[in-house]
């Protein structure tokens, strides 16, 4: 389930969705707001071009939107079903996980974004 050749291998590791091999983003993960979303412009390994088109990533919005919503959707869950807290509690604890989930939140919906376009090739040559 997470051998190299699927798009979760490359989502999990934040690898090149073509080659598995090279480096999506160029730091690791870190809560350093300059450097959370910088990728290499291409794939160390396989040069394949992040950046596809200009503005290739306006469209990871919609994929950070959608796990924003889940992810408030379950932490107001838990928070009513398990802790019993008042909704304004429950409101609180959604700000405080989008707060610190927000940069796995952001790497997350730009390799989410890439993997749906470009498909992984056992001969990266091309």
């Amino acid at each position: 389930m997470f051998k190299k050749g699927t798009k979760i291998y490359s989502i999990l590791k934040g690898k090149c969705p073509k080659c598995h091999e090279g480096d999506f983003f160029k730091y690791k993960f870190t809560f350093n707001p300059s450097k959370i979303t910088q990728l290499h412009d291409n794939c160390p390994n396989c040069n394949l071009k992040y950046m596809m088109e200009p503005s290739f990533f306006y469209g990871a919005m919609y994929v950070n939107y959608g796990i924003t919503v889940a992810l408030s959707i379950i932490v107001f869950l838990i928070s009513k079903l398990l802790f019993n807290l008042t909704l304004l509690q429950s409101f609180i604890a959604i700000i405080i996980a989008l707060i610190i989930l927000a940069p796995v939140n952001l790497r997350l919906s730009r390799i989410l974004w890439i993997n749906m376009f470009v498909s992984y090739h056992k001969n990266n040559n091309n």
